[in-house]
């Protein structure tokens, strides 16, 4: 796992996510999309525990959440937008 911060953005790099059978089903576009659904359905039920997790970290609220998961490399990149500028809060 990858964590940087910007402005007023987390940014998570997940790596080698998928499992050998997901690999399987992504070769074909149908699979790609059964497990793009899945694995966001996934995350998706766990949005507000992540908010809490980043907020317990950071000191602020998460505004906005994107994600997104390449089957091609298993990684998965998260973006939280946060309620302030957290790059600027840590440099003073």
């Amino acid at each position: 796992m990858k964590t940087d911060i910007l402005r007023d953005m987390v940014i998570v790099v997940l790596r080698g996510i998928l499992t050998p059978a997901e690999y399987k089903v992504c070769q074909t576009s149908e699979g790609i999309l059964s497990i793009k659904k899945v694995r966001a359905d996934l995350v998706e039920a766990g949005r507000d525990m992540l908010g809490e997790i980043i907020k317990e970290k950071t000191g602020e609220e998460v505004i906005t959440f994107h994600t997104d998961i390449s089957t091609k490399t298993g990684e998965r990149v998260m973006i939280f937008k946060l309620s302030g500028d957290l790059e600027k809060k840590l440099m003073s």
